[in-house]
């Protein structure tokens, strides 16, 4: 490669979160030849999130593309585009490649340890972009006056936070079918993909021998699994695989918890509704600040294994969302109030269903809480820690129980509200009576709720 081209820089995969290895190249917004103002998206990427948008922060003038919509798996810090400053002659960079760009370096590799320390908290470092992160290999000649850029140039958006050429009903219904977005034809106004152009969307069958006269057709369909459906596959195994479980469930009484939450609500004046999630998650961080063991996680930090005891509790709410399993987080629950709780849970689940979480919402967290009480169905059931965390709480519906009465005379019965919950504990962090301590304090403080307001 002697051929030499005007000063220009490589563009290269950005990485939303320390989880995100690699992406996937959507729809280029802009073409070669186009000029880039601050602000001006420049790609979409598909992350092991969601479906992003590339936002460029820096002018200039799009050149050449290197990695074209479609391309899968492309390595954080591989170059996707390059980049001059206008005025500069785009037709130069016509026979520019990736060899001229520096080359593509594999994905970076893990340590198991450190793979599972990332699924729910980004590393103690920042994520960097740039190929100075990635393992190092053979040198690569690179073309004269090549300014090897990091991808601090741009910022990644959420598709939704923009106007796109597809409706946010549309985006989130594509990822949940494994739908490839771009192949879709869209019959909205300026040729905007919507929700029904999803829906009617065949994909291309590929030629095949033609069967047999008489033989059925087949009973099944193949969907594509998006990357995040394919994270949260490898996170879980990971989790089951790497993290020893145990199970500890008890059965709580919530008729006083339903008292306290029917009276507050009545004497709010419409300024909060609470719900019995808002009360459990404020009971899960009593719990922890009186077994601290529980708030606590396994890591390994320069070749030393600790366990890392938080002084906060910042609790992972469990959302499903059209495109998977999502759990942002309420920071520093201990330190407030039931109303406070409630109205940050609603905000965030609703961002979460949108997909406008930010990477901070939703990477990180203590301990995490799963309810499952509203589908009537569920007595109870047992839910994966979210790594590194070193519980979980999974919470059933709420059933009435008989049981005998408190009243001095007779042998009758009463009803009792009863809720099952299950907490999931790893071993190599809380041993079994430790997991044991913390449901009888969340037990009391629950069957207790008064307890809560001090």
């Amino acid at each position: 490669m002697d051929q030499a081209f005007p000063p220009h820089t490589v563009v290269t995969m950005p990485a939303l979160s320390p989880t995100m290895t690699s992406g996937n190249i959507g729809t280029w917004q802009k073409a070669a030849g186009d000029v880039i103002a601050p602000g001006d998206v420049l790609v979409e990427i598909e992350t092991d999130k969601a479906q992003m948008d590339f936002e460029f922060q820096e002018d200039g003038v799009l050149a050449k593309v290197l990695k074209d919509s479609g391309e899968k798996d492309v390595a954080v810090g591989n170059p996707i585009a390059v980049m001059v400053e206008e005025g500069t002659d785009v037709a130069a960079f016509e026979s520019f490649t990736l060899d001229d760009a520096g080359g593509e370096k594999a994905p970076p590799a893990k340590e198991s340890g450190e793979e599972a320390a990332e699924s729910s908290e980004p590393a103690d470092s920042g994520s960097q972009t740039s190929p100075s992160t990635l393992p190092k290999g053979e040198p690569k000649e690179s073309a004269p006056e090549s300014l090897g850029s990091e991808s601090s140039g741009g910022r990644l958006q959420t598709s939704l936070e923009r106007e796109p050429s597809a409706s946010p009903s549309a985006k989130a219904l594509a990822l949940e079918r494994g739908v490839p977005i771009k192949k879709v034809k869209g019959t909205g106004p300026g040729g905007r993909i919507t929700k029904q152009d999803i829906e009617k969307y065949k994909p291309e069958i590929s030629a095949a021998p033609s069967a047999p006269a008489g033989s059925a057709a087949p009973t099944y369909e193949d969907i594509p699994a998006s990357s995040m459906r394919k994270t949260i596959a490898n996170r879980l195994q990971q989790s089951m695989n790497q993290n020893p479980h145990y199970f500890v469930a008890a059965t709580v009484s919530v008729t006083k918890l339903l008292k306290l939450r029917q009276a507050l609500n009545s004497s709010a004046d419409g300024k909060y509704k609470l719900s019995v999630n808002d009360f459990l998650i404020k009971a899960s961080a009593v719990a922890c600040k009186k077994v601290p063991a529980v708030n606590s996680s396994w890591r390994e930090i320069d070749g030393q294994v600790v366990i890392r005891q938080h002084n906060t509790v910042d609790v992972s709410v469990a959302v499903a969302t059209p495109i998977g399993l999502m759990t942002p987080i309420v920071k520093g629950v201990e330190s407030l109030g039931l109303s406070s709780i409630s109205a940050q849970i609603k905000d965030l689940g609703k961002r979460a269903r949108d997909g406008k979480l930010k990477p901070e919402e939703y990477q990180g967290g203590t301990f995490t809480v799963s309810n499952m009480g509203m589908n009537a169905a569920i007595d109870r059931f047992t839910a994966v820690i979210n790594p590194p965390q070193a519980g979980i709480l999974a919470v059933g519906t709420t059933k009435k129980v008989a049981i005998p009465s408190s009243a001095e005379e007779g042998n009758g019965v009463e009803w009792d509200d009863q809720v099952v919950v299950t907490g999931s504990f790893d071993h190599k962090v809380v041993d079994g009576a430790v997991g044991g301590e913390w449901i009888r304090e969340f037990k009391k403080v629950v069957e207790n709720p008064l307890e809560m307001l001090l």
